[in-house]
């Protein structure tokens, strides 16, 4: 079975209790919308998290978000042929996998695209008090240009789409917080993800980032709800 979620922020509670509840095995898959939190802290406190999952009856399979690094920056990554996509893991945690973006996957039959990144509107407050933030956070020229070119080489069609943040013109304005001047927020990948959207034909879009849940047309903005890719 692949199942599908929201963003995690290394709290993977939810999923524990989802694993027992519907008897997963690691032959099960979990999508995370970006911000799964594996790789935000270092050190120990990122082991403690990898290895309460790796004694989970299910494979993790995580979009890139905007509160991680990068695994490909991690030399304890490699990379792996995964459902005809190429994904990024490390040797002692097998069942924890990240996409590499734009990659396209094939989920039980199911042509799937994986586009992550986002901005990060707590930057400032991560940088002053030294909390992890990455300046390769949102997707850099040669990823969209990557993206665009495996898009192109497959027609411009794909059952699903995998993101972390969504086009703009399915931005949830209504959960923005108040306190936040959006004239600041660096919004080039949801502008891109826009052209992404206007062009491709596709059945069905997921992505989180905006910790909430809402459906529109055929995107989806998931948090801490819970589907099946089907």
């Amino acid at each position: 079975m692949i199942y599908i979620t929201g963003d995690t922020h290394g709290d993977f509670y939810r999923i524990f209790d989802f694993c027992m509840k519907f008897k997963t095995s690691v032959n099960d898959v979990m999508i995370i919308l970006g911000d799964a939190g594996i790789n935000f802290s270092g050190g120990n406190e990122d082991k403690t998290k990898k290895d309460y999952i790796a004694a989970m009856p299910i494979t993790l399979f995580c979009i890139h978000g905007n509160h991680e690094q990068r695994p490909y920056t991690i030399s304890s990554y490699k990379e792996k042929k995964w459902n005809g996509g190429i994904v990024y893991v490390e040797k002692e945690y097998p069942n924890i996998l990240f996409a590499k973006d734009g990659e396209i996957f094939d989920l039980d039959g199911l042509k799937t695209i994986a586009i992550g990144g986002a901005y990060s509107i707590d930057k400032m407050i991560r940088i002053i008090y030294r909390y992890g933030w990455w300046e390769d956070e949102q997707p850099s020229d040669e990823i969209k240009h990557y993206v665009e070119q495996q898009l192109a080489d497959n027609d411009w069609k794909v059952d699903i789409v995998l993101s972390h943040t969504t086009p703009l013109k399915y931005e949830p304005v209504e959960v923005f917080l108040p306190g936040v001047d959006q004239s600041m927020v660096d919004k080039s990948t949801e502008e891109w993800l826009d052209y992404i959207e206007n062009r491709l034909n596709y059945k069905k879009w997921y992505c989180g980032h905006y910790h909430t849940e809402k459906k529109i047309d055929k995107l989806e903005i998931m948090f801490k709800n819970f589907d099946e890719i089907t």
